[in-house]
């Protein structure tokens, strides 16, 4: 085989990224070369609103007919809005606390709908990992929860509703994220189970996904020290090719989570992590949102040299890209599905989950929003009560702060807004002080609900979207139910 021929094989297994919301000069060169697609990223510039998308989507297919990929899972993890707004559709720790698989399908076929009609077709969702770490850092509202049936029969149901609106779903972070407490981003997160333990746990939603027809599997840069010890699953042939294609018999495409992030590439680099990733068994390698047309470059040139070493056998090229085109003759086979918003506002509402009573108040309560980082994966999407709230406060999260919310709140309702507060000493410290002096607080949880003070009326939204908020709202009395 020619050294073009091998490029172009090189070419189909890659999904560089690229800055702003036109497609540049040498990204079109590639594809016209055979580059499998993209992957957008709203800190890239690529989304700045649908209607530049859907202008972005078009050029590259005046070119040629790439994938499409973004991380677009609803909830708290949104690109759609570019970061500027918050999902209309909540996330699946809300669904999960629904519990409604048809309603999570339908909230998934309208995500698809909306994908589809700005060109989209591979969307890196959804994750089905079991979030059993309750300090998880990077997975927490992104799961659908804790026990392994629930979250596969909502894997099911998000699969098939993605799939149903024409664009390819992707199960999510292989073989499971949710027992670690190290973000991938920053390093390589240990997940301490045997294989039993995996069968049990982590394995139940990516079968029950595999059973459904998922079309795409993303790869964890984590350790399994049972199956692959120090090295990361998305460099691993005993986790990509022994676990996922053998034992649990997946035939579909298998993306990498970013090869920029630090638990693939942080001590050999993105060009042999991408070596390393394809002779593992990955067809599709995401290269991470800094990862532009020298990054590619880099990568193809590592590839070639690895096939010319024999390192990389073509035949491993050839069939990632097989699995590649299958894929797109399956996108081209399928039409867009209808948008349906008001399954995401359903949903939202039915995940509340309150404890005690409301107060009824007589005029606006304060409400108080202590700062909450988000991780990475969430990026800076807005969030919380502010476009429903009549008075509303934002404090950087300490006891010392109490005494100044305590006096602007004199004679009138309290509202503490909190957000994954097991994880921040500073919004337990100022919600327990306030607490202390004036018992009727209320706190809302827009993350999960794992710190809850006893005798506190609670209310726990399981995620922080547009939808969850107006559903928070709503009961709090501060937003009408239309």
């Amino acid at each position: 085989m020619s050294g073009d021929e091998i490029a172009r094989l090189a070419r189909g297994t890659l999904l560089p990224a690229f800055a702003g919301h036109e497609a540049p000069r040498w990204l079109l060169d590639e594809l016209e070369l055979g580059l499998g697609g993209v992957t957008l990223f709203a800190i890239n510039g690529n989304v700045p609103d649908t209607e530049a998308l859907a202008a972005l989507t078009a050029q590259l297919r005046k070119t040629a007919e790439p994938l499409v990929t973004i991380d677009e899972e609803g909830g708290d993890v949104t690109r759609l809005s570019g970061h500027l707004a918050a999902s209309p559709y909540p996330g699946n720790a809300a669904l999960g606390s629904a519990d409604d698989a048809a309603l999570t399908r339908r909230v998934y076929r309208s995500l698809g709908a909306e994908l589809a009609e700005v060109g989209v077709n591979l969307n890196f969702a959804p994750s089905v990992d079991v979030n059993t770490a309750a300090d998880n850092p990077v997975i927490g509202t992104r799961a659908f929860g804790s026990d392994p049936e629930l979250v596969a029969r909502h894997a099911v149901a998000a699969v098939t509703g993605l799939q149903e609106a024409g664009v390819a779903a992707c199960a999510k972070h292989f073989p499971g994220h949710g027992a670690t407490v190290t973000d991938s981003h920053l390093g390589v997160p240990l997940v301490d189970a045997d294989l039993d333990l995996l069968e049990r746990r982590e394995l139940v939603p990516f079968r029950a996904a595999i059973g459904a027809g998922v079309r795409a599997v993303m790869t964890a840069h984590l350790d399994l020290s049972a199956i692959s010890p120090g090295v990361p699953g998305t460099l691993s042939p005993a986790v990509i090719t022994g676990l996922l294609r053998e034992r649990l018999g997946y035939r579909g495409v298998i993306v990498t989570d970013a090869l920029d992030m630090e638990g693939a590439s942080g001590a050999i680099g993105i060009p042999e992590a991408a070596v390393r990733a394809l002779i593992a068994g990955a067809d599709l390698l995401c290269l991470g949102p800094r990862e532009h047309g020298e990054s590619l470059r880099a990568v193809l040139a590592a590839v070639g040299e690895a096939v010319r070493a024999g390192r990389l056998p073509v035949e491993r090229l050839a069939a990632a890209a097989e699995r590649t085109r299958e894929l797109k003759e399956w996108l081209a086979g399928h039409s867009p599905a209808v948008v349906d918003r008001g399954a995401g506002l359903e949903a939202a509402r039915r995940a509340v989950r309150t404890t005690g009573e409301v107060p009824a108040w007589g005029g606006a309560p304060l409400v108080v929003e202590p700062a909450a980082s988000g991780n990475i994966a969430v990026g800076p999407t807005p969030w919380g009560l502010e476009p429903w709230a009549g008075d509303l406060v934002r404090v950087a999260g300490s006891a010392a702060e109490a005494a100044d919310v305590l006096e602007r709140a004199t004679g009138r309702g309290l509202v503490v807004v909190l957000r994954d507060a097991h994880r921040h000493d500073g919004q337990r410290a100022l919600a327990t002080a306030l607490l202390a002096a004036r018992p009727d607080t209320v706190l809302v949880e827009m993350g999960l609900p794992v710190w809850r003070p006893e005798g506190a009326v609670h209310l726990a939204s399981y995620g922080a979207t547009e939808a969850n908020g107006r559903a928070v709202a709503e009961l709090l009395g501060l937003a009408s139910r239309d």
